[in-house]
């Protein structure tokens, strides 16, 4: 993802000079072609994020499209004050993008996770939240936010994702991606999971149950509509994000289906526990600590709905 993004701001810069790229120290080995083509519009402004999100202000101010990249937890947490007052009470034309969504930086261990980032961003008024899920979401999120007003969030995963959409797909911010239909169950996920959800679909398919397979990007404002047909159309409905079971994805669908009193679903968030991790390892172990690898959900939802079929 890190990669389609910096490739699709080049070329976007190319033909707007009012986009700039600002980082506090880091984007090593991904920024210097951008730097190069473009020295004025790049500024690594050093480790100091909160000034990085003043300095992005002030260029808004004067009518830049300025993008800020650092690691998730640097770029959302340690700037919040900024990015609360400076951006969005002025709901100035700021991109804020964080790689290392969820645990991707597994190793660097508890500094590292994001695990509430999409839920103090979405709390936070003006701000737009959007979690691509593989690279090809990424290129059209980075295109599609030129021509958003005001601030956002692009939460990013790494590097080498797995690409989940085959051929061309209709990008829209504020818009849910149904990937797949289905008539048995539900599976809306958020970010760069997407690709264990569609594995999850998969499985759940060899064991005969059809599943709907939705990509929804954009957790704020989030495609109300399309989740309210989709709750209509199924028995049970599964959210799965790499993110806090606390504000994210989970709870933005829950609080659609509460408010529609919609009693004959099943509603379960698949998510990362409310705690902090002290262990440290690869995102991959950290998947399976947390029941997020494909085959541990799905044996999950399997149960989950032989137990519903027993009411």
């Amino acid at each position: 993802m890190r990669t389609s993004f910096i490739n699709t701001l080049e070329h976007l810069a190319e033909k707007n000079k009012n986009i700039y790229l600002l980082s506090p120290d880091m984007g090593f080995s991904v920024f210097e072609r951008f730097r190069d083509r473009f020295p004025c519009r790049f500024i690594n402004t050093g480790i100091a994020e909160a000034n990085t999100i003043g300095i992005a202000a002030g260029l808004a101010l004067t009518d830049k499209i300025v993008y800020v990249y650092s690691i998730v937890p640097f770029v959302t947490m340690r700037c919040f004050e900024q990015v609360r007052m400076d951006l969005c009470y002025q709901d100035l034309d700021v991109r804020l993008v964080g790689v290392g969504g969820g645990l991707c930086y597994g190793p660097a261990g508890t500094s590292h996770h994001s695990l509430e980032d999409i839920s103090i961003m979405r709390a936070l008024p003006n701000m737009k939240v959007v979690c691509p899920g593989d690279p090809q979401e990424t290129r059209l999120a980075i295109e599609e936010s030129l021509k958003i007003k005001g601030p956002m969030y692009i939460r990013l995963a790494k590097n080498n994702d797995p690409v989940v959409h085959k051929g061309n797909i209709n990008f829209k911010i504020g818009k849910g991606i149904v990937i797949r239909k289905g008539r048995d169950i539900a599976i809306i996920a958020t970010g760069g999971i997407l690709h264990n959800a569609k594995i999850i679909a998969d499985r759940l398919a060899a064991k005969g149950i059809n599943t709907w397979l939705v990509s929804m990007h954009t957790v704020k404002p989030i495609d109300r509509g399309l989740i309210l047909r989709i709750s209509k159309k199924v028995k049970a409905l599964f959210t799965i994000e790499e993110h806090s079971l606390i504000g994210g994805l989970g709870s933005s669908v829950a609080e659609i289906i509460a408010e529609n009193c919609n009693k004959n679903l099943y509603f379960e968030r698949i998510a990362l526990p409310d705690l902090y991790d002290n262990c440290v390892g690869s995102q991959r172990y950290l998947h399976q600590r947390h029941g997020l690898l494909p085959e541990q959900a799905a044996d999950n939802i399997l149960k989950k709905l032989g137990k519903i079929r027993k009411r």
